[in-house]
Order: C-alpha cells, then sequence, then structure tokens
C-alpha cells in the first residue's frame, strides 16, 4: 500500500521523466530498466523489490471523496483505501487544548481570525478572498496574515481560475506579514482563540469537486472556536456525517451548497459582514460557543476515535479483498525480463542473484497458486466499494 493521505491527489503532477530519474537517483536502477516501469506511475517509484509485487493493483491510501483524481489513479491499477488520516493526526496536534484552560478565557478584540500564509497552487482563491475582503472594510476586523510572495510575488501568480484574478498589488500593506513556517499547522495560539470570536478556516481544497479537510477545519473545533469554512461545496455536510455540529441554527450556511467557487467566496464574504453589522453579536457568539462545545467534546471523544479506525479498517479490508483476486505472474515477469535484458546486468548484480531469477519465477507462481486458492474461499462474500459512516 502506497499512503498518500495527507495531500491531495494529484495523478498528473508527476511525468513518466520524473519516475525514471527517481529510480535512477534513489535505487541506481539503468536508464534501460527505469523507463520501462515509468508507466506504473507511483508503484515505479517503490524500491525495486516492491514495485514487482504479483498482484495486478496497489492499494492506494487517500483522504478524499468525490474524486475524479481517483479516478484516474483506479483506471491505472490502483485501488483507493479512503482514511481521514487529518482526524487522528490533528487529534495529536492539538491535544493539549482539550487541557488548556486559557481558551476559555474570552476577550474578543475581532471578530474574525484567520490565518491566510501560502496562496500558490490551489490555494489562489486566497488571494481573492484577501481582495475581497479589503473591498468589504471587513479586514479591519480581521487578524489576519498575508504574504507577498509565495515563491514568486502574487502579481506574477498565473491563475488557474481567470475568474479568481485580483486587481490591486498591495494587498500586503492592509495586513500584518505572516511570518509562520508551515510546521505552524502542527500547532495552535491560545491568545489567538482567546481574542477572536470567530475562525475563517481556509482550507487547502475549494476550487475544487473533492471533499479533502485537513488539520485547518479540525483545529477551530479542537480549540472550541466557532467557525466559517472556506472549502469545496459539501465540506460541512461532511464534517456533520463525522457527529459534529455545524451553525445553520445561529447563521446562514446556505454558501457550503454553492458550486461555483466565487460565488461561494462572495457568500462568505457577505456572511461575515452580516455577522458584524448583527445588532445582537453578544448573544449570538454565546450560542455559537455552546455549539463550538460541543464539537471540541465529540473531536476528543473515543467515539470519535473509534469511528475514524473503523472506517479506515473496514475499507483497507474491502480493498484488500480486491487485491487479493488480483494476481497475476506478469509484472514481476516483466521486471524480471527487464532485468536479465539489461546490458553488463552480470556486472552490477550478484552471481546468485543471476542464479535465483528462476527459483524467485517458480516462487511467484506457487505463490499466487496458493492465494488465488484461499481467496476464492471467500469469493461469495459480497464485495463493498469505499465506507464512509455516515
Amino acid at each position: 500500500m502506497i499512503c498518500h493521505d495527507q495531500e491531495p491527489l494529484n495523478f498528473d503532477y508527476w511525468t513518466q521523466d520524473n519516475f525514471v530519474c527517481h529510480s535512477m537517483d534513489k535505487f541506481f536502477e539503468s536508464e534501460s530498466v527505469a523507463t520501462q516501469f515509468a508507466h506504473w506511475h507511483l508503484r515505479s517509484a517503490l524500491e525495486n523489490r516492491h514495485k514487482a509485487h504479483v498482484f495486478k493493483n496497489t492499494l492506494l491510501c487517500h483522504s478524499e471523496l468525490n474524486s475524479k483524481e481517483l479516478d484516474k489513479y483506479t483506471q491505472n491499477n490502483f485501488t483507493g483505501v479512503y482514511y481521514w488520516a487529518h482526524a487522528l493526526i490533528a487529534r495529536d496536534w492539538y491535544r493539549y487544548a482539550q487541557l488548556d484552560n486559557g481558551l476559555k478565557q474570552k476577550n474578543i478584540q475581532s471578530d474574525f481570525l484567520i490565518y491566510n500564509r501560502a496562496w500558490s497552487g490551489t490555494r489562489e482563491y486566497r488571494l481573492k478572498f484577501a481582495e475581497l475582503l479589503i473591498k468589504s472594510n471587513l479586514h479591519h476586523h480581521c487578524r489576519m496574515g498575508f504574504n507577498n510572495t509565495d515563491g514568486i510575488h502574487y502579481s506574477d501568480h498565473k491563475f488557474s481560475n481567470p475568474a479568481m484574478q485580483v486587481c490591486g498589488t498591495d494587498l500586503a500593506r492592509h495586513f500584518d506579514k505572516n511570518n509562520s513556517l508551515p510546521t505552524a499547522s502542527a500547532d495552535y495560539c491560545t491568545q489567538d482563540y482567546q481574542q477572536t470570536a470567530i475562525e475563517v478556516v481556509l482550507e487547502t481544497l475549494f476550487d475544487d469537486d473533492r471533499l479533502h479537510l485537513t488539520e485547518k477545519s479540525l483545529r477551530p473545533i479542537a480549540c472550541g472556536q466557532p467557525f466559517i469554512l472556506a472549502a469545496t461545496a459539501g465540506s460541512l455536510a461532511y464534517l456533520r456525517s463525522y457527529g459534529f455540529k455545524t451553525f445553520s441554527s445561529v447563521f446562514d450556511e446556505s454558501y457550503d451548497t454553492i458550486t461555483d467557487p466565487v460565488d461561494r467566496l462572495n457568500a462568505i464574504v457577505n456572511l461575515m459582514n452580516n455577522l458584524m453589522n448583527s445588532s445582537n453579536r453578544l448573544e449570538m457568539y454565546q450560542q455559537l460557543q455552546a455549539i463550538a462545545d460541543f464539537n471540541q467534546q465529540r473531536f476528543f471523544s473515543s467515539d470519535f476515535h473509534q469511528q475514524v479506525v473503523d472506517e479506515f479498517k473496514q475499507n483497507f479490508s474491502n480493498g484488500f479483498d480486491k487485491v487479493l483476486k488480483s494476481c497475476t505472474p506478469k509484472y514481476i515477469e516483466q521486471y524480471l525480463d527487464a532485468l536479465r535484458s539489461t546490458k553488463d546486468y552480470n556486472l552490477i548484480v550478484s552471481k546468485e542473484h543471476v542464479e535465483n531469477l528462476d527459483a524467485l519465477k517458480k516462487y511467484v507462481y506457487d505463490f499466487i497458486d496458493r492465494t488465488t486458492s484461499e481467496s476464492n474461499i471467500h469469493s461469495n462474500l459480497p464485495g463493498a466499494e469505499c465506507v464512509h459512516n455516515q
């Protein structure tokens, strides 16, 4: 199993040349051998003795739903195993929040807490968001940092979605500079939560169809903070499926149902504006806090932990059963033939290894026979797709 369970899947991020160079640099494969297996995608990046296993499919552990990227992997002999890895990671990273009494000592100085560090790649919508805050004069009510550069200056950024294009080049002068390192995601600042009322979470994916929530969404939950979630459409419903409550009883959460990303971003900014102009903000914040307290208890509960673990175990079991039924000598034979055909192969591996290739091939066929017989015992069991507990 290859674990790709923290970042969003991106099938086309690597080229076949990337895989060739990786195999040559890391595993000292010849260019001839590395080239023959570059089309195996992530499997080709595995160590020699692991890439050529005896199954047609390879398990791919991931953390996203409704994913066209996963479909690409599935079409290339990967079997997906869904696992919300961020949930267990966040429970570890923010574990002190369960005991931190300082989080309850509110002294609100800004209405909104917003962490806005990186804006390249899938995060380009954060530039548009910063511009909308300024245009709405909301930036005065936000505790938010901003960076002019994320590899390049944002004025030189080439937007994947032209609708996210920003007009000004002076966004940074309206915000404090964000000097945080990427590792800041694994921590929280008690003072930030003491002095703000609502966190606006800027997730990794926004202009996308996938459901992929990271530790960013779980940090306010761990810290007992009400939140607005700038993520892909349906993300609030995704959270509710894990037993959390959102805030529709207090304010309008219809933004979560808007599929167009620019319209959804505008709806979030409009919601912030409405909250700012509410005549009963203090009473409303108390109502929000009661929901946030429930979510914090749920987050640190053994029930939530067990739900995530059981979901992974079920999905792993389903995927493993599928892989067991896909035994084939094709890939190991292809790999062994490639090794034999490599120029000067006898000089780069031991004589014993060359002599043992035929023995290895026989072992592979025997293993396939045994595994096929064992898997047939379970062939009458119903198959199951990826489970996401509701």
